[in-house]
């Protein structure tokens, strides 16, 4: 272990300048692929520190992929990279031929922070169970227990077991109530908003009616007459970024209930806020009209393609009557390792992890902006942000720049719900948790560079 000297009168925090000296000593060769580290406990004494800092600091390091923590060995360096912090790699500003395009467009989860080992020992436990002889149209029991848990101590949603339902994703289990609904019903979703959700509606013939929003979420009062159903994100709306404040919340409950509604709660990343606590629940302030829908895509990965569903009992009973008579009804086998991530408390400190990294790389993104004069809208939360331009023209020409230099991203136009004249608001979806940090460190400087000129 190299010697580690930390200033206590510099403006960094301890568990950063901790994690850079590790770091180096690793680019440097001073530490080597298989050395193994300190215990958190051990280097906590030995720098004089709380272990809170040293906790901190090997999170990073396996956030970032150059240590990796071994249950019941301790924590050892598994790769060397480039010397310094990874967000100021410097890279060529016009892409070298042949080289990959970063993607820069939001929706992705941050893999890079996923530990593989914790991963695999989900799915050996997934494995060990023995195989369904007879399908369960509601939820494995172990998946509803850690979705209880989840919600009550990530979102503060206390429910019972036996109130989830488990489901395919956000955009299926949309699907499956618009199939409930009757024929030539009419949904209200977010203009612009998810069009996954707008799309299985569709599919379900249910006739789909774009309601605007602005930097307060969902515009209640302009949500028209005459619907079955309201879709929204109200905790960080899909794609600008804002949470729908309180007084709004209770005006679209209010509605809701006066007017026959059902409420569908998107609270798609709900998990990832870095400022505040995120505000209750809709499905907290109004269980009798909303129906709750997370997904494990935005904090895992697609892979599992679990999600969950809290819902008013007849909704609820409605659903599995539906796919007991159909025999249609999510795989088990997500679910299942889902709650054996949750039962380790691997999840737990995914999470932890996660909100770190995607508050970091915000912080990036807005830092690099900022210092090319280039405005960012959107709440410190999820993993992308809203960069507004001038008109759909400049929208445009800025997707079609940033492909010219290897940059993948989403103008708003894509999140469009109607066909209609569409609202003049224009500009840049920016999601950050898809690539590495090496390369979101790259494709910064050329993505602040095109939209400093635009």
């Amino acid at each position: 272990m190299p010697p580690v000297v930390l200033d206590r009168a510099a403006a960094r925090p301890l568990a950063v300048q901790l994690a850079d000296a590790l770091r180096t000593a690793a680019a440097g060769g001073v530490l080597r692929p298989g050395d193994r580290l300190p215990s958190t406990r051990e280097l906590a004494a030995a720098l004089r520190v709380s272990r809170t800092v040293t906790a901190a600091a090997y999170d990073q390091l396996v956030a970032e992929g150059w240590a990796a923590g071994r249950r019941g060995a301790g924590t050892f360096v598994v790769g060397a990279a480039p010397a310094g912090p990874v967000a100021s790699v410097p890279g060529p500003a016009v892409r070298p031929a042949g080289a990959s395009v970063v993607d820069l467009r939001a929706g992705s989860p941050c893999l890079e922070v996923l530990d593989r080992a914790a991963w695999r020992r989900a799915w050996r436990a997934a494995g060990d169970l023995h195989p369904d002889a007879r399908p369960e149209p509601a939820a494995d029991p172990a998946f509803q227990a850690a979705v209880t848990g989840h919600l009550l101590r990530h979102r503060g949603l206390p429910v019972e077991p036996s109130a989830v339902l488990a489901t395919g994703g956000t955009s299926a289990a949309v699907g499956e109530i618009a199939r409930l609904l009757p024929p030539g019903s009419r949904v209200g979703v977010e203009d612009p908003g998810y069009q996954r959700a707008a799309g299985a509606l569709r599919a379900a013939g249910v006739e789909v009616v774009p309601c605007p929003v602005d930097d307060d979420g969902l515009v209640v009062d302009a949500v028209t007459e005459g619907l079955a159903a309201v879709y929204c994100t109200p905790a960080h709306q899909w794609p600008l970024g804002r949470r729908m404040p309180a007084a709004r919340r209770v005006a679209l409950v209010a509605r809701a209930r006066a007017e026959g509604w059902w409420v569908l709660e998107d609270d798609y990343d709900g998990e990832l806020r870095y400022d505040v606590a995120p505000l209750p629940l809709l499905a907290a302030l109004a269980p009798d009209v909303v129906v709750h829908l997370g997904t494990s895509s935005k904090v895992l990965s697609p892979t599992l393609g679990t999600g969950w569903l809290v819902a008013p009992p007849e909704l609820r009973a409605c659903l599995v009557a539906a796919r007991t008579a159909t025999g249609t009804r999510p795989a088990r086998a997500g679910q299942r390792v889902f709650a054996a991530l949750a039962a380790s408390g691997d999840l737990a400190r995914h999470l932890r992890r996660l909100r770190r990294e995607l508050a970091e790389r915000r912080g990036l993104v807005v830092g690099e902006l900022a210092r090319a004069g280039v405005p960012v809208t959107g709440d410190p939360a999820g993993a992308h942000v809203f960069v507004p331009l001038g008109g759909r023209a400049a929208e445009e020409a800025g997707v079609a720049a940033a492909s010219g230099r290897g940059l993948a991203v989403d103008g708003l136009g894509r999140h469009r719900t109607g066909t209609g004249p569409a609202d003049p608001a224009a500009g840049l979806v920016l999601g950050f948790a898809a690539p590495s940090r090496v390369e979101l460190g790259r494709a910064l400087p050329v993505l602040a560079e095109l939209l400093a000129g635009s």
